[in-house]
């Protein structure tokens, strides 16, 4: 079963697929509910809802269910792609899971034909472990410290039966924002291999000069994203996948046996967070810039490395004392009631992602214990 941390099975028309159990997931329940300070959060904090109308009318389904049409055709524009290419997703999670199963052919495992996936970590579990559990990945790591990219890597990478090349840009965890050159050459990529370029970009525009997204280069670009990480509104599991038509009209297939439709509440105030979203983000960028010096100066102040990240999480190395870094967030956790995420969720065990989007105030507590902790065990 999932609570025991053994993979769950599921029927898929007469076949079996597994899924491993979402590591930084269970991680959280087991202590998250009762610690004091979140740091390990990986959004902007959450605005109120009294900034919004919270009331949609009639309670019902969003009809038709792949979203308002004339919403649709709004967020198209951001892609130079028409209403038919987006579906409104309930989040990115939602959305990127549709997607590989849209792309890599229904969901068959990999001995029955089930596609594959080029998957470019360290980054959310889910990016590599849903089209694992699809079919068949090969992941090309970045290169720490810097977490650069190797586009060579990721061209061998390609086979014959590839159908999606997987980037997370701005990346979680590292905070690397890869550029341009590095975006169109993967791009270029897929379209010789006849396969998608799938990028997830919940924390693009958090980025001082965010790049063009995925779904705008091209017939093989799409792009997923939600109003959860740089918005502040992670309540409302309100998200999208923006691509070609054969993409999208696969995926709301799916969604039709998922959730059905987005959500009426979350579709109402995304409505109003578009129409405001030049002052969100300004305010939400300010805060990220302001959050991120002050986890840089405490970084050096204990003499840590990392890559100065774009969004709201940096990938730390552990301390000296400790033996990785789920030793390190667990004492954390257990002595000063902070949780952090242990790197070796992402396969990096002598790092630690911090987020630092949270209130000001819980960040400057959350550190100033991090720091103690760091302080006695030194």
């Amino acid at each position: 079963m999932a609570g025991t941390g053994t993979p769950l099975t599921l029927g898929v028309v007469g076949t079996r697929m597994e899924i491993e159990p979402f590591g930084l997931e269970r991680w959280f329940a087991e202590y998250e509910h009762d610690a004091d300070i979140m740091l390990a959060e990986s959004g902007i904090r959450s605005l109120d809802a009294s900034r919004f109308d919270t009331d949609p009318g009639a309670v019902g389904y969003v009809i038709p269910t792949n979203g308002d049409p004339d919403f649709r055709e709004r967020i198209g524009a951001r892609y130079d792609r028409p209403a038919d290419e987006v579906l409104f997703t309930n989040g990115t999670q939602e959305a990127n899971f549709l997607t590989f199963l849209a792309a890599m052919g229904g969901a068959a495992p990999a001995t029955e034909g089930g596609g594959h996936a080029v998957v470019i970590t360290p980054t959310y579990q889910a990016l590599h472990t849903v089209p694992d559990a699809f079919g068949d990945v090969t992941r090309v790591s970045l290169d720490p410290p810097e977490w650069t990219l190797d586009v060579e890597a990721v061209a061998e990478a390609v086979r014959p039966d590839t159908d999606l090349i997987v980037l997370n840009n701005p990346n979680n965890p590292t905070g690397r924002y890869h550029d341009r050159a590095v975006v169109d050459a993967l791009y270029d990529l897929a379209v010789d291999a006849d396969a998608y370029l799938l990028c997830d970009e919940v924390y693009r525009l958090l980025a001082d000069d965010p790049l063009p997204p995925v779904a705008s280069l091209g017939e093989r670009g799409v792009s997923t994203t939600s109003l959860t990480k740089a918005y502040g509104l992670a309540g409302l599991r309100f998200g999208w996948i923006a691509g070609p038509e054969t993409i999208i009209e696969r995926a709301w297939n799916w969604k039709d046996y998922t959730t059905i439709s987005p959500s009426i509440f979350g579709q109402h105030v995304a409505k109003q967070a578009i129409e405001a979203e030049d002052e969100i983000l300004a305010e939400n960028r300010e805060l990220a810039r302001e959050h991120r010096d002050r986890v840089a100066a405490f970084v050096e102040e204990h003499d840590l490395e990392w890559f100065d990240p774009v969004g709201v999480n940096g990938f730390v190395t552990v301390p000296d004392g400790f033996d990785g870094g789920r030793e390190f967030c667990r004492t954390v956790v257990e002595e000063a009631s902070v949780v952090l995420a242990p790197g070796g969720l992402f396969g990096f065990p002598g790092y630690f992602r911090i987020g630092f989007g949270l209130p000001t105030e819980e960040l400057t507590e959350g550190l100033e214990r991090v720091g103690r902790v760091i302080g006695r065990h030194a």
